[in-house]
C-alpha cells in the first residue's frame, strides 16, 4: 500500500498489533511515549522491541516532556530513535541542546489556543527540526497532549513556517480530512483519536485514520 501523501505519525504505540497497523497503513512516524503520567507511557525495553520492525520503514520518535539528560541518555542507548519529541516547556536553547546531545532530530510541540500561541513558534524555528501544533490541554490535565482536545484549525490559514510541521490535537478518522484541508498541514499526528480507551490503540482505527489521510 502506498504511503499517504500527507505524512502521518501514530503516537503512543504499545502493542505489536498497533505497530503493524501503523506500518501496513504507511505511517511515516511511530511515536513511543516516555512520560510516567501518561496512560501511553512505555518501558524502554518494550519500546525497543516494538520499534524493531519499523527500522527502515518508518521514523522512530521518542516522545518526552521536559526530559532530564539521564532519561535522554537511556533513550538513546535503548531505542536509538530517529527523532526526539519535546512536549513540555523546553526553551529553544534546550531543544537545540537535546538534538546535539543524542544526535537525533527534534520535534518541538506547542500548545495552541490562539493566534498569539502560533506567533511563539518563531523562537523555535532555528532550534527544532520540526514543529508540532497541538491543542492546549484542559487546565486540570496532567498530560500536555493526547487529551482529545482540538484547537481552531483556521488559525493555521496563511501561516508559513521555516520548519516542517505537524497538526495534532483531537484528530480522528472522521475529521482528519477536514483538518488537513482547512489548515494546509503537511503532516498529521494522532494518538487518542485511534484508541478505544486511554492508551489502548485500536488497529482498525489506525487503519481507518491512515486511509482517511490517504483520501484527503
Amino acid at each position: 500500500m502506498s504511503p499517504p501523501r500527507i505524512a502521518t505519525k501514530i503516537c503512543g504505540l504499545s502493542t505489536p498489533q498497533a505497530v503493524s497497523a501503523a506500518l501496513d497503513g504507511g505511517a511515516a512516524y511511530l511515536g513511543f511515549v516516555f512520560f510516567d503520567k501518561s496512560p501511553r507511557n512505555i518501558d524502554l525495553a518494550d519500546a525497543a522491541r516494538l520499534a524493531e520492525p519499523a527500522r527502515g520503514r518508518a521514523q522512530i520518535v521518542a516522545v518526552t516532556v521536559d526530559p532530564s539528560d539521564a532519561l535522554l541518555d537511556r533513550i538513546e542507548t535503548a531505542l536509538n530513535p530517529d527523532l526526539i519529541q519535546l512536549h513540555g516547556k523546553e526553551p529553544a536553547e534546550r531543544v537545540r541542546a537535546v538534538g546535539v546531545r543524542i544526535g537525533a532530530k527534534t520535534i518541538k510541540a506547542m500548545s495552541i489556543s490562539s493566534a498569539s500561541d502560533l506567533d511563539a513558534a518563531a523562537r523555535y524555528e532555528g532550534a527544532a527540526d520540526h514543529l508540532m501544533f497541538d491543542a492546549k490541554p484542559p487546565q486540570d490535565s496532567v498530560i500536555p497532549g493526547g487529551t482529545g482536545s482540538r484547537f481552531d484549525w483556521s488559525l493555521m490559514i496563511g501561516r508559513r513556517f521555516a520548519r516542517p510541521w505537524f497538526l495534532a490535537g483531537g484528530l480522528d478518522p472522521w475529521n482528519v480530512a477536514e483538518a488537513i484541508a482547512l489548515s494546509g498541514a503537511p503532516a498529521a499526528d494522532v494518538s487518542s483519536g485511534v484508541e478505544r480507551g486511554p492508551g489502548l490503540k485500536d488497529p482498525a482505527l489506525i487503519t481507518a485514520f491512515l486511509d482517511a489521510v490517504r483520501r484527503a
